[in-house]
Order: C-alpha cells, then sequence, then structure tokens
C-alpha cells in the first residue's frame, strides 16, 4: 500500500471490521513497527527518527485507557510530564486542554467514575498537549449517543481550524467522514482499494443523485439516456427512476424531457459516503 497524506488536510480512513485500519493507525502513530515498507512524516523516516516524530504527532483512541484512580487533571498532568512539559508550560496545556475540550467540571473527578463520553474528551484533551502538527484519531466517536457524538466532530473540526493542524481520522460512520475528511481513503484486507474525495468516489463508482419521476403520457426512454450527465434509466409504468452527477444542467434537461407528459410527482435522492462503502465492500 503506498498513501500519502497533504499537510494541513482531514484525511479519513475507512473499511470494514478487521480491514486493518486501527493497525495501520499504530503504524502512522509509530506505535508499532511495519513488516516492510517506508513510513515518512514531515520528511523523517520514522523507524530512525522515531522520538523526533513523536514530538509533532500524538493520538486519540475510541478506547480511552487511563489510571482509573486518578483524577481528570492528574492523568492530564501525567500525561503532559511525559511529553516533557513541566513548570508554567505544563500547567498552560493542561488548563487550555480541560478549556477545550469543556472538562472544568469533571477536572477533579476520577476516571473511573466519567462518563464515555466525557472519557473521550478526556482523551482528545490528552492528544493536544504537545500540540501536535498530526492528531491521530482512531473512532473518535466510537460508542457516543448523537448528541455527543456530534459535539465531539464539532470539538474536532474547532482544533483543526485553531491549530491548524493535519488531522488524520478512522471511522465506520459515514456521514461523519463525509462531514470532516478533505479526501477519504477505502482499505479491506490490508489494502488500499480507493481514495479521493467524496465526490470523486462517487463519481468513480458511477453513484449520483436519483430522481424518481412518477408521470402520465408518452416518454421516449432514449431522449433521457441522451442526456449529459445521466449514468442510468430504469422505466417501469408511469415511473422513471435516472441517476445522473448532480448539476442544475442536468436536472433542468430531465425536466425538458418530460414536455408533453403530465409529472405527477418527483423526488431527488442524494447519495452519501454509505453507498460508496456499500460499493466499495461487495
Amino acid at each position: 500500500m503506498s498513501l500519502s497524506i497533504e499537510e494541513g488536510e482531514i484525511f479519513g480512513i475507512l473499511g470494514p471490521n478487521g480491514a486493518g485500519k486501527t493497525t495501520l493507525m499504530s503504524i502512522f502513530s509509530t506505535l508499532i513497527r511495519p513488516d516492510s515498507g517506508r513510513l515518512e512524516i514531515f520528511g523523517l523516516d520514522a523507524q530512525k527518527n522515531t522520538h523526533a516524530v513523536r514530538e509533532k504527532i500524538n493520538i486519540s483512541s475510541g478506547n480511552p485507557n487511563f489510571p482509573w484512580s486518578l483524577t481528570v487533571r492528574e492523568n492530564l498532568n501525567h500525561s503532559a510530564m511525559l511529553y516533557g512539559l513541566y513548570g508554567r508550560d505544563l500547567r498552560w496545556a493542561v488548563d487550555e486542554a480541560i478549556s477545550t475540550f469543556e472538562l472544568e467540571a469533571h477536572a477533579d473527578s476520577k476516571f473511573e467514575t466519567l462518563s464515555t463520553g466525557t472519557k473521550q474528551r478526556v482523551s482528545l484533551a490528552k492528544s493536544i498537549l504537545n500540540q501536535p502538527e498530526i492528531l491521530f484519531l482512531d473512532e473518535p466517536t466510537s460508542g457516543l449517543d448523537p448528541e455527543m457524538a456530534l459535539k465531539t466532530r464539532s470539538l474536532i473540526k474547532k482544533i483543526y481550524e485553531e491549530q491548524e493542524i493535519t488531522v488524520v481520522l478512522t471511522t465506520h460512520y459515514m456521514p461523519e467522514a463525509e462531514e470532516l475528511c478533505d479526501r477519504i481513503a477505502f482499505i479491506r484486507n490490508g489494502r488500499l482499494i480507493a481514495l479521493g474525495t467524496p465526490g470523486e468516489l462517487k463519481r468513480a463508482l458511477k453513484i449520483g443523485h436519483r430522481i424518481f419521476i412518477r408521470y402520465e403520457g408518452d416518454l421516449d426512454p432514449l431522449r433521457l439516456r441522451m442526456i449529459p450527465g445521466v449514468m442510468d434509466v430504469r422505466l417501469s409504468s408511469g415511473r422513471v427512476e435516472m441517476v445522473f452527477d448532480h448539476s442544475e444542467r442536468a436536472v433542468s434537461s430531465i425536466i425538458k424531457a418530460f414536455e408533453g407528459t403530465d409529472i405527477l410527482d418527483i423526488g431527488i435522492d442524494q447519495p452519501d459516503l454509505e453507498d460508496v462503502f456499500l460499493e466499495l465492500a461487495r
């Protein structure tokens, strides 16, 4: 697998269970060594310059594991010291992380007493202590309820925008990837099978917008198939379903093709990464 991630982008890694997402993230974050190949981060060979690379990165897991008997602040203080922070720098970094992830009310609570969502925020707070240039997020909203997942995604976007860092994340949640990621890599069985922006992946797999029209009268299906941007046409009695590469011109051309025919009902279904995922997982 050969993969290049651009500085300053949010890059998503998707794939079914067992595809190798977490293993790949562990390699990226220098937690494990690859069996073969080369990992380069900011021009540094990650195997030869592991310490220098680790100064520039951090990681947050969807299953955070901290000493349960320590409070949130104690855990963050301990992590900050591991990153070489002491004194005033340590206090500033911990206070900033607690504030960023709205952990003030839990700062003196033991980790074992926290909810799943709050534990996840502690993990994210830990991940910005050393002001990383690259942040690796492994299933950052795993196990969270919809409200907390939405809040977590907002926090990810906030630190991405405010700290101008590169973010690499894995997720099973397709709307999350589509909302956050500039580009997405799909992997399966440890292999890269697709790479691109959400729009590029939809176009490459011919997964376009769908328009459903119920009508009365005569209709020439050939006329529909000749419309630029139309990828598929399916007709049944009084109903047509078309897949097209969305554009205002395509929609107006489709409607124009129904001149002389009575349109009874019309609807448009917008595709998402779930469609792409299902197509690639086949």
